[in-house]
């Protein structure tokens, strides 16, 4: 398996300098030409490498895209790093900024607290959607038919407090329409509680959530209202909101 990897990396490195036939490539790359084939034929079905209209092959879109998405997640985790700073200055817990993937939350950037006692940072971690704030904050602006091929799917929970009856979920998500925020309290892991908001792309739409989390026995320690207040303003801040635009229903 490493052995293939190896060799179809240095089949892209190859190409990404100048496209090239198969027996021209195997030369490069000093491989069997039957094994070069091979190795060409999947990573064009991957969209990896694509054929040219000579007959060459050179690098696909598929990669193109996925490198462009890598730019784009670290562009997105160095600008939203200074709103979550504040938001941890303020709130004086862990905060964190995460970007839907299909029907999971990946957890893209994370600022820790001043405090003594730190949690765990999730950055890189993927969950499923019902799991925590931020995939029911994203959740909340699906369409209906996407919400419900969601949740006909066999739903896992991570805690014994983890909510996976379709009715409850529903009623979080309407309630989410309805204030903007998400609070859930040790469903994502035992002994952390969290709430989360959206945050809109240049077209209003859901780019991803800002959530903060901290443990249970301390937060929220007082007034969770001006906790989840602290984090719309951020998520808007960072989705640039005009003020009109109130994600909160009147």
């Amino acid at each position: 398996m490493v052995q293939s990897i190896d060799r179809a990396f240095a089949v892209m490195e190859s190409l990404a300098v100048s496209p090239a036939g198969i027996t021209e490539l195997a030369g490069r790359v000093d491989l069997p030409k039957s094994t070069v084939a091979r190795l060409v034929a999947t990573l064009e079905q991957r969209g990896a490498v694509a054929r040219t209209t000579d007959g060459r092959y050179r690098i696909g879109q598929g990669l193109v895209e996925l490198a462009g998405g890598a730019d784009a997640s670290a562009s997105l985790s160095s600008a939203v790093i200074p709103h979550l700073t504040n938001l941890v200055n303020v709130v004086g817990e862990a905060a964190g900024f995460s970007v839907p993937t299909g029907y999971q939350v990946h957890y893209l950037a994370q600022v820790e607290s001043p405090g003594a006692i730190q949690v765990r940072d999730y950055t890189g971690l993927q969950v499923p959607m019902h799991i925590g704030p931020s995939g029911l904050c994203m959740m909340s602006s699906w369409p209906a038919d996407d919400v419900d091929r969601y949740l006909a799917r066999s739903l896992e929970s991570f805690t014994k407090q983890t909510v996976v009856e379709p009715k409850l979920i529903r009623q979080r998500l309407r309630q989410i329409r309805n204030e903007g925020h998400c609070w859930v309290y040790e469903e994502f892991v035992e002994g952390i509680n969290s709430v989360a908001a959206a945050v809109l792309n240049s077209d209003r739409k859901v780019m991803g959530a800002i959530h903060v989390h901290g443990p249970a026995y301390r937060f929220p320690a007082a007034d969770a209202a001006s906790i989840a207040e602290q984090v719309m303003a951020t998520a808007d801040q960072f989705s640039q909101r005009p003020p009109d635009q109130s994600r909160r229903k009147r």
